[in-house]
């Protein structure tokens, strides 16, 4: 009767699942293969139909393109840059905001909602504060007596303040580790109290190693979410100045629908999907060193 029920509740099981599986087949798997497939093809421009060329546009992406390590290079400058601050930000918002302080919960809503608004309209509203001339910034630069600064004109400064508006959108990282502070066992901070510890030594040795599935995950999703970073380029800078924000997802847009190469595009979201593949391994190889779930043993 027992074995009767469970397989009653697995069928059931596998029925609600089906709608999930085709969505990922049909929404997700069969364009990645796609993808991968037409890489392999000459379609767009001088070409109407596919034409078979084998591995001709990764040959031309490692060796005569231009633009691809440069590309690469600001994509991961920009994804580190932001990814460590977006962490730092993120969780030093979420231990202010598990405090009992007034309006908590009017605070919450407003730092979480930036994550919510248009990226696009977002990353317009902050082209004003870094005008060259009249922004915001340059105001108070100005009042300080310092020099104006191109904040997304020079190409020294662009990636920087790119990042900057990338962990003001971290909304949603603050929401996921205020809830793993709230889950943290009072316990343990109460056991370490009695011992004499202090705040820090409680952060470090208590909170922290509590939350590292919490910081495991937000940093795999940040990290994920911030390599395929394509809306700055699309909304203030064009790539530029230089090359300097050339992501490498703006490249692949400007390949397959701008210059209308689809089989190079693909080769380039091809590689692209790799190179975030390795990036997720190694974070998953290196978070069992840091990473600690109750009970196993640790």
């Amino acid at each position: 009767m027992p074995n009767k029920r469970k397989r009653k509740e697995a069928t059931a099981a596998y029925l609600c699942l089906i709608p999930s599986i085709i969505g990922l087949i049909f929404i997700t798997y069969l364009p990645l293969l796609s993808v991968f497939a037409l890489s392999f093809f000459n379609w767009g421009s001088g070409a109407p139909d596919p034409k078979f060329i084998g591995l001709d546009n990764y040959v031309r992406l490692f060796t005569t393109d231009p633009y691809f390590l440069d590309s690469l290079r600001v994509t991961v400058v920009f994804a580190v840059l932001t990814v460590i601050g977006s962490m730092i930000y993120s969780l030093f918002i979420a231990m202010l905001l598990n405090r009992k302080i007034p309006a908590r919960g009017f605070l919450r809503a407003v730092f979480y909602l930036p994550y919510v608004l248009p990226s696009m309209a977002v990353y317009i509203g902050w082209s004003w504060l870094y005008e060259a001339n009249f922004g915001l910034f340059n105001y108070f630069l100005s009042l300080l007596g310092a020099e104006k600064m191109k904040f997304i004109a020079d190409g020294r400064l662009v990636v920087p303040s790119l990042a900057l508006i990338g962990v003001w959108l971290s909304g949603n990282l603050i929401v996921i580790f205020l809830a793993g502070l709230q889950n943290v066992p009072r316990v343990y901070h109460e056991a370490a109290l009695i011992d004499g510890a202090n705040s820090f030594q409680r952060f470090r040795h208590v909170t922290i190693p509590c939350m590292t599935p919490i910081i495991f995950y937000n940093l795999l999703m940040a990290l994920i979410n911030n390599m395929q970073i394509v809306t700055p380029a699309l909304a203030l800078t064009n790539g530029g100045p230089g090359n300097e924000s050339r992501f490498i997802t703006y490249l692949m847009y400007q390949s397959a629908f701008i210059n209308n190469h689809l089989g190079y595009g693909s080769s380039v979201s091809t590689v692209f999907f790799v190179i975030i593949a390795i990036f997720t391994v190694i974070l998953f190889l290196t978070s069992r060193n840091w990473v600690f779930y109750e009970g196993d043993g640790k």
